[in-house]
């Protein structure tokens, strides 16, 4: 496989948007394998220990991405929460199951009485059905004389 000339290159960078251009200028491709080179993402000062913000927020992240897309570089950008890869990404974890945390968070659904809502009909429809020979059984002991079970 030959790499393409340098006049290809020349070619593709006039044709890219003036915004993207001043980005690859500044950040060139394949430059930004560390965390602290990358301009999408928050770093930590070496000495006070203390964050700063990307360089870029995640609007002008976004921008980038979209105008990157558009022209068939998004690739070329450093990785970003905005970009398609990473979207993909999170849309196949949801797809096989939640992803982490969120899911066990998000399980329990709903007020309790409505959580508890058909385990009670259930135990009240099986009382009433029992009904009858409780009222036999009460009848039979004495109208609650020696009666030993209340109801519950």
């Amino acid at each position: 496989m030959t790499t393409p000339a340098p006049s290809t290159f020349i070619s593709l960078a006039q044709t890219l948007p003036p915004r993207l251009l001043r980005f690859f200028a500044r950040y060139p491709p394949g430059t930004h394998t560390d965390v602290r080179s990358n301009p999408f993402k928050p770093t930590v000062h070496t000495i006070t220990g203390k964050w700063h913000n990307p360089i870029f927020s995640l609007r002008r992240q976004a921008e980038l991405c979209k105008i990157a897309r558009e022209n068939g570089v998004e690739e070329l950008l450093p990785p970003s929460r905005k970009s398609s890869a990473y979207k993909e990404e999170k849309l196949a974890q949801r797809a096989e199951g939640g992803v982490g945390r969120w899911k066990r968070m998000l399980e329990p659904k709903g007020k309790k009485w409505e959580r508890t809502l058909h385990a009670r009909l259930e135990k009240r429809k099986k009382a009433m059905e029992e009904m009858p020979a409780l009222i036999e059984k009460w009848k039979r002991s004495g109208h609650g004389r020696g009666w030993k079970q209340w109801p519950r």
